[in-house]
Order: structure tokens, then C-alpha cells, then sequence
């Protein structure tokens, strides 16, 4: 269910997902409202749903983690009919920060981090490859970063 955002709430969302951090004081005065009604749609936003959660954003190279890989996943019939299964398996793997189900010849897109190629390895050898009902995953590395953003267009 979508919500109606009026041109208020979304300059307020555009600027909160650029800098989570600002007062509202200062979203309001760019919105050109003051600070209470502000603080009110902001609120609303929140207890509507619309802004999940507020978290820093980490440069995963910064951190060691070089590596980005996509895994498309197919699972075998009997995969397919434990599908909860798969998906409680990947939940439990710090390293795949996205999985999508998709419609098509393969069933799911991981998006995973590692250090490097060999972590990856290991990854794969030791986790992800274990998962009950897999019957084929096809990895693809990334090799550099063009876009990536967490800004929804509002």
C-alpha cells in the first residue's frame, strides 16, 4: 500500500536519505516549514512506515571488503518446495547483503561481499554451497563500481 507524500514530505525524504544526520531544524528551514510541523511529518513518515530505519552507511573497501560478487541462484525441485528454507539459510550469511527472488530461468540474485576472490571461494565452499536444495549457482564478479546509491527517487 503506497502512502500520498505531498511535496513536503518528499523534499523532507530526499534530504534524509542524503544526510540522515541533519536536525530538523535544519530540514525544516530547507523545506521552508518550522521546526513542529516538521518534526510532525517526520514522525508520521516513521510510524507510517516510510522511513524504516535510519543506519550509517559503511565503505565496504575501507573495511577490506574488495569484492563484490552477483550469485544467481536455481534451486531443485525439492528446493523449490522448501523455499522458506533457502531463504532463512541466506538471512543467516553476514556476506549477502541483498537476495531477490526472480521470475525466469534462475530463482534468486545475491548480492555478496568478501575480502577477496579466495574469501569468495570459501564462501561459497563452505556456506553457501551447503544450502539444502541448490542445484546450480552461476557467480559473476564485479569488477568496479559505477552507481550505487541508497536514495530512492522521491
Amino acid at each position: 500500500m503506497s502512502i500520498t507524500l505531498d511535496p513536503y514530505d518528499r523534499r523532507i525524504l530526499a534530504l534524509l536519505q542524503e544526510d540522515a544526520e541533519l536536525s530538523t531544524a535544519d530540514i525544516a528551514e530547507r523545506v521552508g516549514l518550522s521546526q513542529s510541523p516538521c518534526w510532525r511529518r517526520i514522525q508520521r513518515l516513521k510510524d507510517e512506515g516510510v522511513i524504516r530505519r535510519q543506519v550509517t552507511l559503511l565503505d565496504r573497501k575501507k573495511i577490506g571488503l574488495n569484492t563484490q560478487v552477483f550469485a544467481q541462484v536455481k534451486l531443485n525441485a525439492h528446493g523449490r518446495s522448501n523455499f522458506t528454507e533457502f531463504a532463512d539459510a541466506i538471512r543467516l550469511f553476514p556476506e549477502v547483503l541483498e537476495c531477490y527472488v526472480l521470475m525466469g530461468a534462475v530463482d534468486f540474485l545475491l548480492r555478496i561481499v568478501a575480502q577477496d576472490i579466495e574469501a569468495y571461494e570459501r564462501f561459497f565452499f563452505e556456506k553457501l554451497s551447503l544450502v539444502p536444495g541448490i542445484q546450480e549457482v552461476n557467480s559473476v564478479v564485479a569488477l568496479s563500481e559505477i552507481k550505487s546509491t541508497t536514495c530512492l527517487p522521491v
